[in-house]
């Protein structure tokens, strides 16, 4: 969940070992600028400062999610988003029958994984396989045994944690949340009309400073390709965010999905919001202790990097992919065509007054305007299943 902007320079301190983890990754970095011949694109800074083995922010083991962390994402809250996502995908399970798999990208902390086991099983909608795509070692020990703790066995043995996207063909489900805001995203800039893309070199002092150069044939095709959609060129200075490898993301992970829906979560606008002229700096946020930040560079490895997602331009690689779009809509809208309305009965009728206020005040994090509730939208696709009745409230396709 994003949180109010502020200045990196009144941010909280880091203990004196998380700093020198920051200076390790920081060291790091410039060794792979140094090696590139002293540049790289902003991607490829992303991918290190997020990713890079035992340092990378996502690959350490500092914590990331929940209120002991640095933001907090919908299943951390609670488990209503989870039980409203198992019920939307149910009947898509049901109706495969034979052996199905629950693809989870990502994964947090488990509590989705075992919120959505739990609520399946209630369903009878249970998959074969229940996979998990984690890069981080740390994360992917933190799910086994959360899951192993919370779960009963014949859930529990059904959990499978993968090193990569399935290779052979298979039916079932995927599902990613905040996942698609944490790809290593190139940044562009037009200068004098020609797209150039932002790199980042090291001063004399050993500081990351950012500088453009001229775009590759991808990138240049992908910016000029927004530009065709919306009409109109991008402004002189124009900066912001694309991802020209994003159709090729997305059939890595699900081009060998041949029967059922994938369903994605995250923050976003359709293309004509997203490259709003008054929007000249992009989406990208920084995420250190519940605060949110411009400053990338700002102790890398302690903080997230991410940017928001087009969803036109998802959609556009999901049918380029072979997949039909099953709907587009706000999170709050989501959730109440898949069940919120039954989970506020049950919850209504708890005698625990605390525990009734803890619930309701998740679901109004949930789905409230100023909260998550139209901040987050969800995407589905389907071949071969119908999924489109889980999109009947809330259609915003029109503004994709």
């Amino acid at each position: 969940m994003k949180m109010s902007s502020m200045p990196a320079d009144s941010l909280p301190e880091p203990s004196p070992e998380a700093r020198e983890h920051s200076a390790r990754l920081a060291a790091f970095i410039r060794s792979q600028i140094g090696a590139a011949g002293g540049a790289i694109p902003f991607s490829r800074f992303m991918e290190l400062a997020l990713y890079s083995p035992g340092l990378g922010y996502y690959s350490a083991g500092s914590r990331k999610f929940g209120a002991d962390g640095d933001f907090v994402t919908a299943p951390e809250l609670g488990s209503v988003f989870a039980q409203c996502v198992a019920h939307s995908l149910a009947p898509v399970l049901r109706g495969l029958g034979g052996e199905t798999s629950f693809f989870e990208l990502g994964g947090g902390s488990g509590l989705f994984a075992a919120a959505a086991l739990r609520q399946l099983a209630v369903l009878d909608a249970l998959p074969t396989h229940y996979w998990m795509l984690e890069p981080s070692a740390d994360l992917r020990e933190r799910q086994q045994a959360h899951l192993r703790e919370n779960l009963p066995t014949e859930l529990f043995d059904r959990c499978r944690w993968l090193d990569g996207p399935p290779e052979t063909e298979w039916r079932g489900v995927l599902f990613a949340n905040e996942v698609l805001d944490a790809l290593p995203t190139p940044r562009f800039v037009i200068h004098d009309g020609e797209v150039y893309e932002e790199h980042v070199v090291v001063d004399a002092t050993g500081n990351f400073l950012r500088v453009d150069q001229p775009a590759d044939a991808l990138l240049h095709a992908a910016v000029r390709h927004v530009e065709r959609d919306n009409g109109q060129p991008l402004p002189e200075g124009y900066r912001s965010e694309i991802l020209p490898q994003l159709p090729y993301w997305i059939q890595a992970v699900g081009g060998l999905l041949r029967d059922g829906v994938m369903l994605f979560c995250d923050y976003g606008y359709p293309r004509r919001e997203y490259y709003l002229p008054e929007r000249n700096d992009g989406t990208l946020v920084c995420h250190y202790r519940h605060r949110a930040h411009g400053d990338p560079f700002h102790l890398p490895g302690l903080q997230d990097l991410t940017a928001f997602v087009d969803f036109t331009a998802l959609a556009e690689s999901g049918v380029n992919a072979g997949f039909e779009l099953a709907g587009y809509c706000a999170q709050s809208s989501f959730l109440l065509g898949n069940g919120l309305p039954s989970r506020l009965e049950e919850i209504e009728t708890i005698d625990d007054t605390a525990m009734r206020y803890r619930h309701h005040q998740e679901i109004k994090k949930l789905t409230l305007p100023g909260e998550m509730g139209e901040r987050f939208q969800f995407m589905g696709f389907q071949r071969g299943a119908d999924f489109r009745g889980s999109f009947a409230i809330g259609d915003l396709g029109r503004r994709l």
